[in-house]
């Protein structure tokens, strides 16, 4: 089943490249959406595609990659709008 998840990761996530990170496991995962940071130092991303594939990068993205260290994420859910091509970073 198709989904959306808007996502905030919390913690150590800037400066340890997170948005590559999650690029590269929304990429493995053939999911599509986008990600940035945000000004307040949080990371913020959106994923459409198969929910169970959706779960397994919000899992994924919990560990996040080397020396970072995410406190919390925050998940909404939605229906798949499948309004993007493929993954990409976004720059603010």
């Amino acid at each position: 089943m198709k989904a959306r998840a808007h996502i905030i990761v919390d913690g150590k996530v800037q400066g340890v490249f997170f948005r590559a990170f999650t690029q590269n496991v929304a990429t493995s995962l053939r999911l599509t959406g986008w990600v940035r940071n945000l000004h307040d130092g949080r990371v913020e991303a959106v994923f459409e595609g198969e929910r169970d594939k959706i779960e397994e990068a919000i899992r994924k993205c919990h560990a996040g990659p080397p020396f970072s260290r995410v406190t919390a994420i925050d998940v909404t859910w939605g229906d798949a709008l499948d309004g993007f091509r493929d993954f990409s970073v976004e720059y603010s």
